[in-house]
């Protein structure tokens, strides 16, 4: 997985003075960079019956329906407010300075449904926690959760307590 990082742009500064900015839009590019990605995250659930998989917006959009097709699963999107046309689930979390929300159609996830949740980075967890409590509210099994980088300094692995947490690429 060390080569998937060579094809990751690191960008100083961005989005403001201070953060390094990993821009996975170089890795998309190749085509067999984004493959051992797609494998990578679906491998490790290739056993178990995932019914769904959710991905988080935006990026999560970009990896969330090609894992599921690799897994023999429903894509569900989970958005930000007021984008989904039909009743939906919301939930509201914390950030660092205020708050934001994300919501999920109602029936998009059934009671005792397995589910996969995929995004492109773990930071500080609470988005990827939010989606584990709307997944819950909904009768949803979080059978876990499928990142391609996680930002290990920054634990957001330990706002998932319990959940199977599978990232591809360290920093």
């Amino acid at each position: 997985m060390d080569q998937l990082k060579s094809l990751i742009r690191e960008v100083p500064d961005f989005p403001k003075p201070g953060i390094l900015f990993y821009d996975i839009t170089t890795l998309l590019k190749d085509a067999a960079g984004l493959r051992r990605v797609i494998d990578g995250l679906g491998s490790h659930y290739q056993s178990q019956k995932i019914d769904v998989v959710i991905g988080i917006e935006a990026r999560g959009f970009i990896f969330a329906p090609a894992v599921a097709y690799a897994l023999n699963a429903g894509f569900v999107p989970v958005r930000k407010p007021g984008k989904l046309p039909a009743a939906t689930a919301r939930i509201e979390y914390k950030l660092e300075y205020g708050t934001d929300a994300l919501e999920i159609h109602r029936d998009a996830v059934q009671p005792g449904q397995n589910v996969l949740i995929v995004d492109d980075v773990l930071a500080t967890g609470g988005t990827a926690h939010a989606v584990v409590d709307l997944v819950r509210n909904l009768g949803g099994v979080v059978a876990g959760l499928g990142f391609v980088l996680e930002l290990d300094f920054l634990g957001g692995r330990a706002k998932l307590p319990g959940c199977d947490v599978q990232a591809l690429l360290h920093y």
